[in-house]
């Protein structure tokens, strides 16, 4: 079990969760581990957030309006190919072609599976495959 205390300071986390409750405590575990967070309560509104700044990692929900955090995730790495990105879901959903996250993470969950797959994707950053420009997923 990580505590605080082993998470480097001043990582950047754009979260995306519509649910504001879980969202919002999503943010405060974040925070407590000493992480930057910034949070979006949709798709549409992480796109915008993430044109203006640079992130360690993007978490975002699957079951979104305006955006699903798959399609989200298509056109996050249109932008930046190597950006990680876990999806948090109440759905499974595996990563692949439809669904180009590092990592997948089942709603609900306990916060100690949660900083294990944060570990493991950040751990990795930047070897996730690029998407070709002529994916049919990244035509929206």
């Amino acid at each position: 079990m990580k505590s605080h205390k082993d998470t480097p300071p001043c990582k950047r986390i754009l979260l995306v969760e519509d649910e504001r409750v879980v969202r919002e405590m999503v943010k405060l575990l974040l925070c407590q581990d000493g992480y930057a967070v910034v949070e979006a309560n949709n798709g549409a509104e992480a796109l915008g957030l993430f044109s203006r700044g640079q992130f360690d990692l993007v978490m975002t929900d699957y079951e979104m309006p305006f955006i699903k955090g798959n399609e989200l995730a298509l056109k996050i790495r249109k932008l930046a190919p190597r950006q990680p990105i876990v999806m948090m879901t109440g759905y499974r959903h595996e990563p692949g072609p439809g669904n180009p996250v590092d990592a997948v993470i089942d709603k609900p969950f306990n916060f100690d599976s949660l900083r294990e797959v944060m570990t493991q994707v950040l751990s990795n950053a930047g070897r996730h495959a690029p998407v070709p420009a002529d994916d049919p997923g990244l035509a929206n």
